[in-house]
């Protein structure tokens, strides 16, 4: 009767186990089918936001949603995304192509719009950093529209300047909007002092009115001069490898020479090692069968005779070969005391052409590509501290005048006087870069909103100062500056357009003064 009610008992426990499990498997399979709807949903909704790109992949795609609304059907469809995936794949592809085509095709429409003789010289300015910014490929859509939309804004004032003026629209040839361009680039290619000279020929060519024969032998004269710089930095490189290959196979020939001096003395030492156990055996086997004291102490001097004799040979195969190595180490030493030499001559000719890179060739100042690096480094500073930081943009007032009436070369040295002033009149944490043209960028940090117009008026003054003197003609030469502080929640680059826009604020209130946004 016991055991009847135990098994009923265990029976009991089983079942509510069982019923448990039911339980438990139902709110599992609840719980997957709402997943999986939640996940189908998602999926339902992705594939809307594709829609209207591909044909093919419309059909496929509405045929996806479609089958999603059954849960239990999802299997079935795995294969169908297989194809689907390879659909996206290839429409990704022509994406990027028609974003590689639409990026050329902004470049080319504000090449036509830098044509306009009307164009005043801010937003040509404006359109001139446009074309630099298309120059990077576009990785989305959404990098492509906003460009779109301000090439637009540029051609609507360009049209909104011609009806108010109502003047006829005049381009330029197109080989003398190819002259202006060749100019900035070779404006931001730093040549060799040799090739400075005619370089300066042909900026001065590109500034006056050019043919196209003479514009071709410029592009020809800077392309051979190219050539030849990286012909040079080619055959720098070809010799030093040459001389680092030759510095390793030394080095190797002496390893190799060291591993089979090793390897004989080895050999002679194990000979040597034989030749002794053996005498010592004889000595040993000669006490064991002579009786004769006498002749005992004849054959144990003879035998240690020759003992001494063995162990001297050892002794100077070892000072021998502690002899070689000497010299094999020493010689190991030299040939990497002098490729370390080489190498370090070769690391500072590449750092000096790195810092090469970072200048200005005409100013000597930091570059566009120095200041937007320094700009980085500033602005993760002051997310770091909060101290502040003030962007300072600057131009030469009425600077195409001094190249008009005094030439290029005049207005080149004028460009390196107020370079070399900018840079003086600032401390060494402070930072100025040639930004293009007559353009100029200084970054200063740590200075109060009380002191920057103090500071920037003090190196607006010290500009307005230099006594310039171009063909026996004094000029004063003038600076307008525009500057704006960096403030939480503002990338640097933004503040840096709002002192460009304080720049050319100060340029319409007649120029040399400072206006600070």
């Amino acid at each position: 009767m016991k055991d009847a009610n135990a098994s009923l008992s265990q029976l009991d426990v089983m079942r509510q186990r069982f019923d448990a499990a039911q339980v438990e498997l139902a709110e599992l399979k609840e719980e997957r089918v709402t997943k999986l709807r939640a996940l189908s949903n998602f999926i339902g909704q992705l594939s809307l936001a594709c829609k209207g790109q591909n044909l093919e992949l419309d059909n496929k795609l509405a045929k996806l949603r479609a089958n999603l609304t059954d849960v239990e059907r999802l299997d079935e469809i795995l294969p169908e995304l297989v194809d689907i995936e390879k659909i996206l794949k290839r429409q990704y592809s022509h994406v990027m192509s028609m974003l590689e085509q639409g990026r050329s095709g902004l470049a080319k429409f504000s090449r036509q719009l830098q044509r306009v003789e009307n164009v005043p010289d801010k937003l040509r300015k404006e359109i001139n950093y446009f074309k630099q910014d298309v120059t990077k490929p576009f990785h989305s859509v959404w990098d492509y529209i906003p460009k779109v939309e301000q090439l637009m804004g540029f051609y609507e004032q360009t049209l909104t300047l011609c009806f108010e003026s109502q003047a006829p629209l005049n381009y330029l040839p197109k080989y003398r909007q190819l002259a202006h361009e060749l100019a900035q680039i070779i404006a931001e290619i730093d040549f060799t002092k040799a090739q400075r000279d005619q370089v300066l020929v042909i900026k001065e060519q590109l500034a006056n009115e050019i043919d196209v024969e003479a514009l071709l032998e410029c592009y020809q004269t800077i392309l051979s001069m190219l050539l030849e710089n990286i012909a040079k930095e080619k055959s720098a490189s070809q010799e030093f490898l040459f001389a680092l290959n030759e510095a390793l196979m030394s080095v190797r020939d002496s390893i190799d020479e060291s591993l089979n001096q090793a390897q004989r003395s080895q050999q002679l030492k194990n000979q040597l090692n034989t030749d002794i156990n053996h005498q010592v055996n004889n000595v040993e086997s000669g006490l064991a069968d002579v009786d004769d004291v006498e002749l005992l102490k004849t054959q144990v001097v003879d035998q240690l005779n020759v003992l001494r004799a063995s162990l001297t040979r050892k002794e100077a195969l070892e000072q021998r070969e502690i002899t070689l190595l000497k010299k094999s180490v020493e010689h190991l030493r030299n040939e990497i005391s002098e490729l370390s030499s080489e190498t370090s001559s070769y690391k500072e000719k590449l750092f000096e052409q790195q810092k090469l890179n970072l200048l200005d060739s005409l100013t000597q100042l930091p570059n566009r590509a120095a200041l937007d690096e320094r700009m980085e480094q500033e602005y993760r500073h002051y997310q770091r501290n909060r101290n502040p930081l003030w962007v300072a943009v600057a131009d030469i007032d009425h600077f195409k005048s001094i190249n008009d009436n005094f030439g290029h070369s005049t207005g080149d040295k004028t460009l390196q006087v107020i370079a070399m002033a900018l840079k003086n009149s600032l401390r060494d944490t402070e930072f100025v870069a040639r930004y293009g043209g007559e353009e100029f960028v200084m970054l200063i940090p740590d200075v109060s909103l009380n002191d920057i117009g103090h500071l920037l008026n003090r190196v607006r003054e010290k500009i307005k100062n230099i006594p310039f003197k171009f063909k026996n003609q004094r000029i004063t030469v003038t600076l307008s500056i525009g500057a704006a502080k960096l403030i939480d929640g503002e990338h640097i680059l933004e503040t840096f357009e709002r002192a460009d826009a304080a720049l050319y604020k100060a340029k319409h209130e007649n120029r040399d003064r400072v206006i600070i946004d």
